[in-house]
């Protein structure tokens, strides 16, 4: 069902070739929204939910940025097709175990999905490569105002935007950056940063959000608050304190470099043999081999070119697409076969690690 989306030539996170940025992976923005006078999905009957769903449709469908998109309704899609879209970050876990009237509408370029009856009527997400919060903000902010113009969306004088949790009310903005910080990590420096921005008002997550781990060095860092800001300054706030961790991670990078230079080339040279000879390999410690190779790039040890390679496979070596590519049901003794030929089969096309330019600036 879903075989559109992942054989798309236009995605943007499985087929960009655009140069992306050395600590960020990838921006994200989203906004809840419900209608008016309707009960949130968790109160409405199955037939308020259809109803709803069939509003929403027939409205997103005719806006300019949803044009050749699909739609998905929850309860036709397999277990392994949900999984496949949860690791695109196009839908949430949440939605997969929604009821009877959910579903999602996707965008060609897969830069913008609206999840319908989630928690929320609507979660209005766009995401793109790289650092983008300004970009991505005023696009959504379009698509929302146009959307508007034809669903009577709940809001509040004193509160805004009325959402299903409290903690979503008032703007209903929630805006997240994937980051690669494998210096702080290394350096033991992480739980200090943490530590730091939640006392600003920005939370860090795992790569899948709420309760998941930051394999691959990867960690999602987003706004916590949404009341009492007008979007502008959640959005000014969020990105300097962005700035200042992008920052901190390329010192933290650097200063391990200068200080432990051999041990540091030791783990992405080894690193690269594995993955270039490897047999069988699980999501875990694939994504942590590839977090060294994306540093590799960012130490001029691979071409800028093989950036969009490296955070492809980060997507790609995930479970659910690895079963899918299989195309059979496949134990995960299997997947990690699978997986493993995948690497090697990829790799064997990647030139040589060059040492000669380690730690030089541009």
């Amino acid at each position: 069902m879903i075989e559109s989306i992942i054989k798309s030539n236009s995605a943007e996170l499985t087929q960009n070739t655009k140069k992306g940025a050395p600590v960020v992976l990838s921006t994200r923005v989203r906004l809840a929204r419900n209608l008016a006078d309707t009960p949130f999905p968790e109160r409405a009957t199955p037939a308020q939910r259809s109803d709803i769903m069939s509003r929403c449709v027939d409205q997103i469908c005719e806006l300019k940025h949803m044009k050749n998109g699909a739609f998905f309704e929850v309860s036709e899609l397999s277990e392994l097709e949900k999984q496949v879209l949860v690791e695109r970050h196009l839908i949430s876990r949440e939605l997969c175990e929604s009821e009877q009237g959910s579903g999602v509408f996707i965008n060609k370029e897969q830069t913008c999905s609206v999840m319908i009856n989630e928690e929320d009527h609507l979660r209005i997400q766009f995401l793109k490569t790289g650092f983008n919060l300004n970009s991505i903000w005023k696009q959504i902010d379009h698509f929302d105002s146009d959307l508007e113009k034809t669903l009577d969306v709940a809001f509040s004088p004193e509160f805004g935007f009325l959402t299903a949790c409290p903690t979503n009310l008032g703007t209903g903005l929630r805006a997240s950056v994937m980051m690669h910080l494998p210096g702080l990590v290394i350096a033991e420096h992480m739980e200090r940063v943490i530590r730091a921005v939640n006392q600003l008002g920005i939370t860090v997550r795992g790569l899948f959000g709420e309760g998941s781990d930051a394999t691959g060095h990867v960690f999602q860092i987003s706004n916590q608050q949404t009341l009492g800001e007008s979007e502008g300054e959640i959005m000014n706030r969020l990105g300097n304190v962005l700035k200042t961790i992008i920052d901190h991670e390329l010192n933290a990078r650097f200063k391990y470099l200068e200080s432990n230079r051999a041990q540091m080339l030791d783990k992405i040279g080894r690193a690269f043999g594995v993955l270039q000879n490897v047999h069988v390999i699980s999501s875990n410690e694939a994504m942590n081999l590839l977090s060294l190779m994306r540093l590799a790039v960012d130490f001029k040890m691979l071409p800028e070119s093989n950036r969009s390679d490296v955070d492809r496979l980060f997507i790609e070596c995930q479970p659910g697409h690895i079963q899918y590519a299989a195309n059979v049901d496949i134990d995960p003794e299997a997947r990690d076969l699978a997986r493993a030929d995948k690497l090697r089969k990829e790799f064997s096309n990647l030139p040589p690690l060059s040492f000669d330019k380690v730690g030089e600036n541009d």
